[in-house]
């Protein structure tokens, strides 16, 4: 096996016009907030991950990272197929991933890879299915949490396997997997919308396996409007925009230009993000530090370096507004007095080039810190899949 350097492209990945189809933010190996095999890894087995891609295509690649290994991390294989239900995939859809034109691939600490483009057809808003086989042990996996998506695990190498009664454990994050790239025989195409932030992004609350986050929504709103934009989501749950997080990810700062700015075709960005650097300095959790009491100005400019980033990027940025989180464990008038001044200050000071006012649609009308009981998940901030409907329907398509 020969070792790809993180950034490396082959003849194979320039004869086509890769465009954006999926995407997830990684994060480092850690407890998350539902069992997962992060800390753990792999060793002689095979992971089964669906995801729903936004675009159309006739190839595809996927990229895999190995961002937060310690050591190289070695694929013993990979394929792709398009999905059935469950673990399960289309019958004759398999395809074997190569590397390089080799079975298996061994990715740096640190680094990330392509695989070489797989025919498949496939249409927007479909899901793919990607099998890795690990022959292993791997050490811990950069994965992304909250996936609101089920991972399959079996025994052995089972990468073309069919029958979905072998992938017997599951879990709900992803690993390994950042990206799903397509090519029609076209053109590159600036047409990618990345929505960018924490949990409210990522889609915490949404039904499982049911494509419910709002991001989802949008996709599907977009399509249906005959505007049929790529739609990435970049969420992480527990991201902050000021700070890095052991649990929730390198702060919305510091992973903007890979995560947003570096993604096919990007043209906007809908950013979603200070709810918990607002928060967590309310509650005293573990999981809630580092936690520094972030000032409504600290949080503004780091709003604006966003801003200066994407539009020297050539990138339009449109600001979310924070919504209402009366009655969960962050609310304190200090807190709510910081969400007030900075949302004051996305819709009125003139900075993003659109704002999408989630917190004015979501907000109840008796009472405009709480959220409507109608759009809750029930924990006070963070939506259901109707709420998530109606963020999507407060994002202004002209504005993308």
């Amino acid at each position: 096996m020969t070792e790809r350097q993180p950034t490396a492209m082959n003849s194979h990945h320039n004869s086509f016009a890769w465009n954006a189809g999926w995407a997830a933010a990684v994060q480092r190996p850690s407890v998350g907030f539902h069992k997962n095999w992060a800390e753990e890894g792999f060793a002689d087995q095979t992971v089964r991950q669906t995801v729903r891609v936004t675009g159309a295509g006739t190839r595809a690649r996927i990229k895999l990272s190995n961002r937060y290994g310690t050591a190289p991390l070695e694929v013993s294989g990979a394929s792709l197929a398009r999905a059935g239900t469950g673990a399960a995939v289309a019958a004759g859809s398999v395809r074997p991933l190569t590397f390089d034109g080799a079975a298996s691939v061994r990715i740096p600490a640190g680094g990330e890879v392509y695989s070489d483009p797989a025919e498949v057809t496939v249409a927007a808003l479909e899901s793919l299915t990607v099998s890795l086989y690990f022959a292993g042990p791997t050490g811990p996996a950069t994965f992304h949490a909250q996936a609101w998506a089920t991972a399959y695990r079996a025994a052995g190498a089972q990468l073309g396997e069919v029958d979905p009664a072998v992938f017997g454990e599951t879990s709900v994050s992803w690993y390994h997997l950042a990206a799903v790239e397509l090519a029609d025989g076209g053109p590159a195409r600036r047409d990618t919308v990345v929505l960018f932030g924490d949990s409210i992004t990522d889609g915490f609350g949404s039904t499982v396996d049911a494509d419910r986050r709002y991001s989802d929504a949008l996709a599907e709103r977009l399509a249906a409007g005959g505007r049929p934009l790529r739609v990435l989501n970049l969420g992480i749950g527990g991201n902050l925009l000021l700070n890095d997080s052991p649990w929730f990810g390198e702060s919305a700062g510091a992973r903007f230009d890979r995560e947003v700015l570096a993604q096919p075709g990007v043209r906007s960005v809908v950013v979603l993000v200070g709810l918990n650097d607002i928060g967590f300095s309310e509650v005293d959790l573990p999981t809630y530090k580092p936690n520094p009491d972030n000032s409504a100005e600290q949080l503004i400019a780091g709003y604006r370096d966003l801003i200066d980033r994407g539009h020297a990027a050539g990138v339009r940025v449109v600001g979310g507004t924070i919504l209402p989180f009366k009655g969960s464990e962050y609310h304190t008038p200090v807190a709510e007095a910081k969400r007030r001044a900075v949302n004051e200050w996305i819709r009125t000071a003139g900075a993003f080039d659109a704002v999408a006012d989630f917190a004015a649609v979501l907000a109840d009308p008796a009472d405009p810190d709480a959220l409507r009981s109608a759009y809750d998940s029930g924990d006070f901030k963070h939506p259901d899949d109707a709420g998530y409907r109606v963020m999507a329907e407060a994002v202004d398509p002209a504005a993308l």
